[in-house]
């Protein structure tokens, strides 16, 4: 089958390996056994994209990845996407000097939030992406909703995140925190739950959590298939 080969933006290793093993695992169903889209990754250091972080300095954000989206496109990608959802805060000044076009991860998951019927989404992510604008916009395109953790919880989560998860560390205590704070937003009436950082899925999915899930992960590397398979 020919195919758009598909770059990838990658900020934290987590991330970027279970977007890619997805888009290799499930492309069989489309290209036959052991069959899978051109795909092209590059990532900076995430202590670079860390230091931009903690300043605030999305320009310095945007740069990291322009500079990553240059390679990709000169090694053959023909669009890109980014598992992570912290940095598409960065898109303002990344799209219009972007040398191919992205798929939003923010998005993919409005998207898919809006197919499945639900209305009112908790948010779950780093402190910077649940203290961002990236998830509200999406969903209030689409008529939804869209609840934050407190900051107490936004402060936690986020260490587990890039304490343990972005290294690949997944504890029974990270697991029962995620899930208090997910009851929590079922309480306030959110009927399902935004997994908004690429390596939550390694810690909560539909068995594991209190409300249904939406992996944003896997889902922008199944919008990226599609994409590629498109004629």
């Amino acid at each position: 089958m020919t195919s758009h080969p598909i770059g990838i933006v990658a900020c934290s290793a987590e991330g970027a390996a279970l977007c890619y093993r997805t888009i290799c695992a499930e492309g069989e169903a489309a290209f036959g056994p052991h069959g899978h889209p051109d795909v092209a990754l590059h990532g900076h250091s995430l202590a670079e994209y860390v230091v931009c972080l903690e300043a605030g300095d999305w320009a310095g954000v945007a740069a990291l990845m322009l500079s990553s989206a240059e390679k990709l496109a000169a090694a053959g990608a023909t669009f890109l996407i980014c598992p992570d959802n912290t940095i598409h805060q960065a898109m303002p000044w990344v799209l219009p000097r972007s040398p191919l076009p992205w798929v939003s991860i923010a998005e993919v998951v409005a998207e898919e939030a809006e197919r499945r019927g639900y209305r009112r989404l908790g948010v779950t992510g780093t402190r910077w992406l649940v203290a961002g604008d990236v998830y509200p916009k999406a969903l209030a395109a689409r008529g939804l909703e869209h609840y934050r953790p407190s900051d107490a919880e936004r402060d936690e989560i986020g260490r587990i995140i890039m304490d343990e998860l972005v290294r690949g560390i997944v504890t029974p205590e990270a697991l029962a925190y995620g899930q208090g704070v997910i009851t929590r937003m079922a309480a306030a009436g959110c009927d399902a739950v935004i997994l908004g950082c690429t390596e939550l899925p390694l810690l909560l999915d539909d068995d594991t959590s209190p409300l249904p899930t939406l992996d944003s992960t896997r889902l922008l590397a199944r919008a990226a298939l599609r994409r590629a398979c498109t004629p």
